[in-house]
């Protein structure tokens, strides 16, 4: 009876330490659900006026054309994270281009390891440029999740700003 009671209670924490976690990101969920979960990196008044990205199988969509400068999108910066964020005007025509490109790439079946060489190489001939000045991304909804290899965990991080 002890034995099987210490099972039951290590059970759990084995299986997390061995299985992967699940995406984040479910593409079933119903398409305004997702626009506001990409909106939600963001106070209305820049979020609403934004130009908003559709993650699909085959990657990310414009589903509106924005006023503002802005792009709002759901970023995966691993294929396990989920992080809704709203890129500045700079940051729209910089860094958005490769996260845009990288998920092209996985729907096309590309690897991380290609993925992350393509972009390198995308930098190094100029079809991606780093931003040129500050900029502030919007990180500010409270549905932030990211994978963190070195624990095999999914974790919530808080709502935050970058410049």
């Amino acid at each position: 009876m002890r034995g099987m009671i210490l099972v039951v209670l290590l059970g759990p924490n084995l299986i997390a330490q061995t299985d992967k976690p699940k995406p984040a990101y479910d593409f079933s969920l119903p398409r305004e659900e997702r626009i506001k979960l990409a909106e939600s990196a963001a106070p209305p008044e820049i979020s609403g006026k934004a130009t908003v990205y559709l993650l699909e199988r085959t990657g990310y969509v414009k589903v509106r054309e924005g006023t503002n400068g802005f792009s709002c999108f759901v970023d995966r910066q691993t294929p396990l994270n989920l992080e809704p964020t709203c890129f500045d005007t700079e940051g729209s025509a910089t860094t958005l281009l490769t996260r845009l490109y990288a998920e092209e790439q996985r729907a096309k079946g590309k690897t991380e390891e290609q993925i992350h060489a393509d972009i390198e190489k995308g930098y190094k001939a100029g079809k991606f440029k780093a931003p040129r000045k500050a900029g502030i991304v919007y990180v500010m909804s409270g549905s932030v999740y990211i994978y963190i290899s070195e624990n095999n965990q999914i974790v919530h991080v808080p709502p935050h700003l970058m410049f």
